[in-house]
């Protein structure tokens, strides 16, 4: 009989079952977004590790169970889970509703993949203001499956958004301290151009977009040259991709590795990074992870 029951119970709509909003959120910069807006009102399950490429990610038996069990996935969107496509249109046929928080995004704000011109780049997270949008939809959607809570999801989400405009404000004054002939800044791969265009910053990935495939020979070569002809003085490994390739360039141009970034993952939780004038971050979170990155790429690139 209690087996029958919990049987049951797991067919029921979400609206009859006692409790918070189920949500699982693929990559970890998406789950930092709605556990932020939900706060206590929403049980959010991550996916995808930390430190993992969603890129590559494939979910397993124990992740499709969380999937199943959902009231409502949230994931990226623009290709950023290519793995799991898949999945996410089976969830879909039968019922469960399946968001992608780049909808909010205006398609005159995103940037198209060189390398498949059908494709926008999915790394909207590296501009605040386009972060900022990304809310939208998960206040949205939270109200709808929870209307007792909505004044909770809308206000949490008005005041994450106001905060992500002041971390793009603090962004742009600490990256302009960044002399013109030196804001050329070389990743693992292909991520960081919402960065670039928000702060006038030349991004050179040395993967594309996708880190499905390698960094050939040819264009290790070529970045070489580049590094060794305008004499860039920092290139960047990243947590969550290869450093083979830029270690690579590195030791072949005599170029100093400038640090680790945060590009498709957010660090490790619990762990508090310190900067040099004394500010406390928490790089498991969005925001902890972009002031890692400015930081880091200031002290790299500035003089």
């Amino acid at each position: 009989m209690r087996i029958w029951l919990i049987f049951v119970a797991l067919l029921l709509p979400s609206f009859l079952l006692a409790g918070p909003v189920r949500a699982v959120a693929t990559s970890t910069f998406v789950a930092d977004l709605v556990r932020s807006v939900g706060g206590e009102d929403v049980e959010v399950v991550g996916l995808i590790p930390h430190g993992v490429d969603p890129h590559m990610f494939k979910p397993t038996i124990a992740d499709v169970n969380h999937l199943m069990r959902a009231d409502v996935v949230f994931f990226n969107g623009l290709g950023l889970e290519g793995r799991m496509a898949d999945v996410l249109r089976r969830l879909e046929r039968r019922g469960t509703r399946a968001v992608a928080v780049a909808e909010s995004i205006p398609t005159e704000y995103l940037l198209q993949d060189e390398d498949n011109p059908n494709q926008a780049d999915p790394h909207i997270w590296f501009d605040p203001r386009l972060w900022a949008r990304a809310v939208d939809s998960v206040v949205r959607v939270l109200s709808e499956l929870d209307a007792s809570n909505a004044e909770h999801f809308t206000a949490r989400g008005e005041a994450l958004s106001a905060s992500y405009e002041s971390l793009h404000e603090w962004a742009a004054a600490s990256l302009a301290k960044i002399p013109p002939e030196r804001r050329i800044l070389i990743t693992s791969h292909d991520a960081f151009q919402y960065f670039g265009r928000a702060y006038d910053l030349e991004v050179i990935g040395v993967q594309g977009i996708s880190t499905v495939g390698e960094a050939g020979l040819s264009d290790i070569t070529r970045i070489v040259d580049r590094v060794r002809g305008q004499s860039i003085p920092a290139v960047f490994v990243e947590t969550s991709v290869s450093s083979a390739a830029v270690r690579r360039i590195s030791q072949d141009s005599g170029v100093r590795i400038g640090g680790s970034l945060y590009s498709d993952s957010t660090g490790t939780p619990g762990e508090v990074l310190h900067s040099p004038t004394g500010m406390r971050y928490d790089p498991s979170t969005y925001t902890g992870a972009f002031r890692h990155n400015v930081l880091t790429i200031v002290d790299a690139l500035g003089l």
